[in-house]
């Protein structure tokens, strides 16, 4: 089987987009994976998988230092309806479970919303737990065809 890290490298490579993928030592919190990093949050650009009322999924970026804002985001998305799905779900739908899900190598390529705050060289999930990638946020933006809208507070 295929690790985390390996998917999200494959993807990545398959949209022409550098990454790195860096080992980090497990993270009480984001702003002490930040810490460790040596960047501010808002450079680690957080990956929520989001459940619509239909039962599809997207997945939302926004700054490590911002939560979502779910007015913000059913406004650019067309819908009524948004949720955090179950942990469960939320491995079921990417195929990453929570601290790890980023939308590179997703077992569903479901759409990006990126908050139009995130800039520059971030870190991201990477597929598994105790690693980070790294990756510029235009060629994110780009590799995915992401909506880029304020999302966030």
């Amino acid at each position: 089987m295929t690790s985390g890290r390996d998917r999200v490298a494959q993807d990545a490579a398959a949209r022409s987009i550098p990454i790195d993928i860096v080992a980090r030592p497990q993270a009480a919190s984001l702003e002490e994976a930040a810490a460790i990093l040596g960047i501010e949050p808002a450079q680690i650009v957080k990956s929520l998988v989001v459940k619509r009322h239909d039962g599809t999924f997207l997945f939302a970026l926004v700054p490590g230092d911002r939560q979502i804002s779910w007015a913000k985001l059913r406004a650019v998305v067309g819908v009524n309806k948004l949720q955090l799905p179950e942990a469960s779900l939320a491995l079921e739908a990417t195929g990453y479970e929570r601290g790890t899900i980023t939308p590179f190598g997703s077992t569903t390529a479901w759409p990006v919303y990126a908050d139009e705050r995130i800039a520059g060289r971030i870190a991201m999930g990477a597929g598994e737990h105790g690693f980070s990638a790294w990756v510029d946020a235009l060629d994110l933006i780009r590799g995915f065809v992401a909506t880029t809208a304020d999302i966030s507070d």
